[in-house]
């Protein structure tokens, strides 16, 4: 029980700590003087949608984190480190370095990863698996979002 509690604790540290990457790069003067389409969500929205996303990527690693160690489970960890890297690149490159078109390749990688990483979820803990397809959904999304502004603004 108590290793069930601390792997859940570390769970939450390591998929937070990618939101940590962003806070130090917000939306700035230069976001806001880019042409955006209809479809951009207001900057109050990301917050709690992010929150929500990380709490359940949070659970799912939780998930399957507990599992007895075996092949399944290495790859499925290995594919959700994967993707929280990639996750944590996207705000630097888009609001850090203001690479609109290097994001977009960020986010290109990203979303089959998350998809590897569901699939690999999905054959040994159904419930883990589930709980990332909002997150699916969001990147999918924010892709092309991020795509138009590229779009908008090349």
């Amino acid at each position: 029980m108590a290793r069930s509690v601390l792997l859940l604790v570390a769970s939450f540290a390591i998929c937070f700590s990618a939101s940590l990457v962003g806070i130090a790069f917000k939306p700035d003067a230069w976001f806001a003087a880019l042409s955006k389409p209809a479809f951009q969500p207001p900057n109050w929205l990301f917050g709690p949608v992010w929150t929500l996303l990380y709490a359940l990527m949070s659970v799912a690693l939780w998930r399957v984190w507990r599992l007895p160690p075996s092949r399944d489970r290495r790859a499925a960890l290995l594919l959700f480190a994967l993707q929280l890297v990639l996750n944590a690149a996207w705000t630097p490159v888009f609001f850090g370095a203001h690479a609109i078109g290097a994001a977009l390749v960020v986010l290109a990688m990203l979303v089959p990863i998350v998809l590897a990483t569901i699939i690999q979820f999905w054959r040994i803990d159904r419930p883990a698996s589930a709980m990332l397809w909002p997150y699916l959904a969001w990147i999918g999304f924010a892709l092309v979002l991020n795509a138009a502004i590229w779009w908008l603004n090349a």
